[in-house]
Order: C-alpha cells, then structure tokens, then sequence
C-alpha cells in the first residue's frame, strides 16, 4: 500500500489550518511507516486530497479513471466560508456546489470532526465519511522546548504584563471584531494577534478595524511554529472567538502549550469540550470579557491539565494510526458509487 498525499498548490495554504494538516499527516504516516509520495508521477494505490482547487477535482478524476481509490479531507464547509474573505457570503451557495463537486468526486471522504461530519451528510454527497482529529504534534508543542522570555521580549511586553493572544486568518468569522472589542474594554492588557490574510481578501470592515485598533493591541502577521510555540508559553491566556470552525489546529496547540484557553461556546465544541471541565467557553463578547478577566486574575480555577488531557487524545501518532486503518478500509472495500 502506497498513498499519494496531494500537496499541490501548498504554498498557497502553507499558513493556513490546511496546510498545517498536511504537515500533520505527513509525519504522522511517517510514524506508524505508511509509505507515502508527494509526487504525482509515481506508483500508488490511493490519493490523499486536502485542498479544493481545481487541479485537485480533476486529479480525483483522473485517478479514478485510472481505477486508483481517492479519498477527499473536507477541511471546508458551506458554514465556514461564510464571514471570511470578501463576497463570501454572496458566493457561498456556489462554494458548496463546488465542494459537492470534489467531495462528490471521492470514494470516501475524511473530515476533523464528528460536528463538521454531520454538516456533511446534509450535503446529499452519498459518500462514507469518516471523522479524524487534524492532530497535534506533542513532541513540538510541549512546554519543554520553549523560549516564553523570548516571545516577551521580542514584543516588548514586561514581566508583570497581562497577555492575551489570538491565532487565525483576518476574518470576521475568526472573531477578530469581538477580539478587538475585548482590547478596548480592557486597555490594562496586552492583546495579540498572529496570522495573516492577503490585503485583497480582507473585507473592508475588517481593515478598517484593524487599522483603527486599540493601542494595546499587536498585529505582527504570519510566524513560524518555534515562535508561535514561544508565545502560548508566553501569553497568560489564549482565546478563540470563532464562530464556526472544522476543529481548530490553533486550539489543539494551545491546550498542548497548557495555556490557559477561553473558546467561544459553538456546537463544534459541545461533545469533546467542556465548560468549566476541561476549558471555558463563553457565548458573546460580554461572557468573554467577564471570564477573561476572572481567570486573569485567578478567580476562576486552572484547567490547563484537563485540556492537555484532550490534546493528548489527538497526539499525531494515534492519528496516523487511523489514517492508515482507512487506507486499508478503501483498499479492501468496493465503495465506488
């Protein structure tokens, strides 16, 4: 069993939860010795699709053709386009029939989680799908092979400073309207925000916001995962005011960095996350801001154990063991359509 991991175009999802996936599963089959090529030319038995570019719709049907089995990670939904980048919503109707289009292409289709299943097989696709964590790699993202001073010092944060830090896309559906709010009802914190979008896709109204932000708040872009790893050791609190998401590579790092973590109270969340257990949650800005300010200060306790707990779960090594139980699922089973 050979598996060709398509990583076509991955410059232009390098930065982006896919293309952190496909890092993931790259190490992950190397772990539990899946062979695998990145390479379009050579022999293999199925091809592992992550992206949704053209050229990955028409390589689906070409190996089809060529009686190779084809399987298709739904990193994307209807759900999640919407509230992104410019004229998303006006086009979201017309994104998922394109998403149809690839999934539909697919012997069995893989996605991240059980909540991003279910929207799925609403889609009428007529295909297996089977939810696996992205996963997380424990052997980078531990706490002891980190520099925290170095993330304080190269953002010229004191030692006393209250950090809080966000990672994602420039786009309102990551949050990043209710995020600056939260900065601006709290100008004695420090508030962060890593990730980048190209300027030409990002909304009027988000530029708009980020060009008038709040004193307190640092947009220093994309940084690479040594120095995002510093920073969830070095912030005093991570928060995600998502609105809709697959899963969240971002999150799975921070509760492996045992930072303390603040997400928005979504469905995605309610069957492997709990309030109060293993993170905290909280439904609107005004909910943010009062946990925010509690577990800043020490009222509320600390969950940090319980959420590596859920990390661990997803460690990449237990991933690319269900990966490969897949692979061989699709090789040994006539699930062609």
């Amino acid at each position: 069993m050979k598996v060709l991991l398509h990583t076509g175009k991955f410059k232009d999802v390098e930065k982006s939860g896919v293309g952190r996936a496909i890092v993931h599963q790259k190490k992950a089959l190397d772990l539990v010795h899946v062979p695998y090529t990145t390479d379009v030319n050579d022999d293999f038995d199925i091809v592992h699709i992550n992206t949704i570019f053209p050229e990955s719709l028409l390589l689906a049907k070409k190996c089809k053709r060529m009686g190779k089995k084809v399987i298709f990670h739904a990193h994307s939904t209807e759900e999640d386009f919407r509230n992104s980048f410019k004229l998303s919503n006006a086009v979201s109707p017309l994104f998922k029939q394109w998403l149809k289009s690839c999934y539909g292409s697919a012997d069995l289709l893989i996605t991240p989680t059980e909540y991003s299943k279910k929207l799925l097989e609403k889609y009428d696709l007529d295909k297996e799908i089977i939810a696996i964590s992205n996963g997380i790699d424990l052997d980078f993202f531990n706490l002891n092979n980190c520099n925290p001073s170095k993330f304080r010092k190269e953002y010229g944060y004191k030692k006393d400073d209250k950090v809080i830090m966000a990672v994602g896309l420039y786009i309102e559906r990551k949050g990043i309207l209710e995020f600056l709010e939260l900065a601006r009802r709290f100008p004695e914190y420090k508030f962060i925000w890593f990730g980048y979008t190209a300027p030409a896709l990002i909304p009027e109204n988000i530029s708009k916001a980020i060009k008038n932000k709040p004193s307190n708040v640092k947009f220093p872009g994309y940084v690479n995962s040594i120095d995002l790893k510093d920073a969830y050791a070095g912030c005093d609190l991570y928060i995600f005011p998502t609105k809709e998401e697959t899963e969240g590579i971002v999150l799975l790092e921070a509760l492996a960095m045992k930072t303390k973590t603040l997400v928005s109270d979504i469905p995605i969340y309610d069957d492997w996350l709990t309030d109060g257990i293993n993170v905290y949650k909280a439904k609107d800005v005004d909910e943010f801001a009062l946990k925010i300010r509690k577990i800043i200060t020490g009222e509320l306790p600390d969950l940090t154990e319980a959420g590596y707990k859920i990390a661990k779960e997803r460690d990449i090594k237990n991933i690319g063991l269900k990966l490969k139980k897949v692979y061989e699922y699709v090789l040994d089973k006539d699930l062609v359509k």
